[in-house]
This record gives structure tokens, C-alpha cells and sequence, in this order.
């Protein structure tokens, strides 16, 4: 696609005057395109194409688009608030597009690490009024379920079960990427999860998505993007962050503990947290993550 036509259908999805606009890649059903604006800003977009008549979207497929870009927008807006870990400003959001300002790219040098797990902390501790949030999530392009429970530190365990490792359990076996008796070990962590979250904290401010690949380094510090952003355990994002290896991943964890230290036993309950993310990536991707969901499962029950 040339750079007149991406600017001329994404202009009038979103408002904004563009001069140029380069489409950079794809992924979960949407082109990632460079844009450069009138008043010379770059920014970033995340779109879908206007289709020619006779080959729209089916209409259920439409409202998903508008509600994944309306959540990565409100998930956006609401860290922002936080005032802790720097975001992407929302630009324009609508039913097709998302718009957000480019952050300029850096490296994640030991200081930056450090920073970010500080920032971090900061952000985790300005909390949330309970668990979930009050917009429909995504994750990668599967709905989240964020119906909001009140913000009583011990009902975090039940939340997480209901709301996150049950319904994606099911899925993954709908879709035959686990097996029975796969099935068997994360259900018999959902029938332990009180006796295996650790301490009962607050619902924590969390980027919710909290892998490598969310944290862009720039200007000496680490930013957040595409976050499926609600109110959970802070140990989750750093459960995220463990899973595929963020850079300078210690230096990060030294930032956050020194800003707000974390419960004991907060390590051996990592594979809890993980274990969500990774039944996502079985619903996803397939077979491939039966294992890791095993591993984490069985980790989980030898607590």
C-alpha cells in the first residue's frame, strides 16, 4: 500500500490532518503504520483498513475492533494518570484506529532497568478502586473479563481463578490445545489458589500484559505500551516480565524492591502468575504451550 493511500483512509478514521503514513507491519488482524502529522509529530497507528463494499467485517468482528482499540486507549489514559511509568499519549482512538504519539527509540542500559522497576512500583502502588476495571479487556485479541470486584485485598485469589485462569482453561480445551488431563492440574490450582497467592495485598494499577516486548526503552527510562490494563497483583507484571526474559530484568527487580518491597515468598509464586499468560499463549498458538502450562501448573501445586 503507498503512503498517499494509508494517509488517506486513516485521516478521516481518526480526525488527524497526516502528511505521510507507512505501514510497518501487521498483527492480530491490524496494520501497524508510522505516521508523520501535519504539525510534524510523529506517531504510531494501529488500524484496519477499510474493506471494499461486499467485503466488510462481520458485525460482531467490528464491535471486538472498536472494543480492543477502546480499551488499549482507556488502559493507556488510566497509567498515564498514575503519573509513575511513562506512556504513549492517545492521539485519537475510534471504531478502526489507534493513535498514539512515537516514542523515540533508546536502549535499556542497567540505570534505565533500575529506573523502570522504580517507576514501576510507583505505579502499582497508586492502585485501583478494585479488581478489574470498568471497560471490556483484551489480551493480544482475546476478551479479558473485567468485571470490576470490589477492592478488598483477600478477594484477589477467587477474582483470578474466575476471571482469568478459568475461562482461558476452558477455551484452551475447546480448541484442543490442552488435554484432559492438563485440564486436571490447572483446575486442581483453582481449587488451591487460596491456599497458594501468598499474603492478601490491594488491588494494585497493573499494565496487566506486562511482557518485554510492552516495555520500549527511550530518553533513559523503560515505557509501557499495548497494556490490558485493570486492577490486579502487582506481582503479575513482574511474572510477565520473568516469562520471556525482559532485559536487565535484575537491575528491575533491585528498582522495585527498593521502592516497595514485595511480600516474602514472592518468587516461588511466579509460575501462578504465569500461568494465566501462558494459558493465553495455548489459546492462541496452540499445542506448543502445553508443556509450560504443565510445568507452571505443577510448580503452582508444589507450593
Amino acid at each position: 500500500m503507498s503512503r498517499s493511500t494509508a494517509a488517506g483512509w486513516l485521516g478521516p478514521l481518526t480526525g488527524l490532518a497526516i502528511r505521510e503514513a507507512r505501514v510497518a507491519g501487521a498483527q492480530h488482524g491490524y496494520q501497524h503504520l508510522m505516521l508523520t502529522l501535519a504539525d510534524g509529530r510523529r506517531a504510531f497507528a494501529k488500524a484496519v483498513a477499510p474493506q471494499a463494499p461486499g467485503h466488510e467485517a462481520a458485525p460482531g468482528r467490528s464491535g471486538e475492533i472498536e472494543a480492543a482499540l477502546a480499551a488499549e486507549a482507556n488502559g493507556l489514559r488510566w497509567l498515564a494518570e498514575a503519573g509513575a511509568v511513562p506512556v504513549p499519549e492517545v492521539l485519537a482512538v475510534g471504531p478502526q484506529a489507534l493513535v498514539i504519539s512515537m516514542i523515540p527509540p533508546g536502549r535499556p542500559t542497567p540505570d534505565a532497568a533500575f529506573g523502570f522497576g522504580a517507576d514501576l512500583a510507583r505505579l502499582h502502588e497508586a492502585g485501583a478502586a478494585g479488581f478489574g476495571a470498568p471497560w471490556p479487556g483484551f489480551i493480544a485479541s482475546l476478551p479479558l473479563d473485567n468485571t470490576p470486584q470490589p477492592g478488598t485485598a483477600g478477594q484477589w485469589p477467587q477474582w483470578y481463578a474466575q476471571r482469568r485462569l478459568a475461562p482461558f482453561l476452558r477455551q484452551a480445551v475447546d480448541a484442543g490445545a490442552l488435554r484432559t488431563q492438563d485440564a486436571l492440574l490447572v483446575e486442581a490450582v483453582i481449587d488451591r489458589i487460596g491456599c497458594v497467592c501468598g499474603p492478601a495485598e490491594p488491588p494494585s494499577r497493573i499494565h496487566g500484559d506486562c511482557w518485554a516486548g510492552n516495555v520500549l526503552w527511550s530518553g533513559g527510562r523503560g515505557w509501557l505500551i499495548d497494556p490490558a490494563a485493570h486492577g490486579g497483583h502487582r506481582e503479575t507484571d513482574l511474572a510477565m516480565l520473568a516469562l520471556f526474559g525482559a532485559p536487565g530484568l535484575d537491575r528491575i527487580l533491585a528498582g522495585y524492591n527498593d521502592t516497595v518491597p514485595l511480600a516474602a515468598g514472592w518468587r516461588s509464586r511466579v509460575p501462578l502468575h504465569q500461568l494465566h499468560p501462558l494459558l493465553v499463549h495455548a489459546c492462541l498458538f496452540g499445542a506448543s504451550y502445553r508443556e509450560e502450562v504443565r510445568s507452571a501448573a505443577r510448580a503452582v501445586l508444589d507450593l
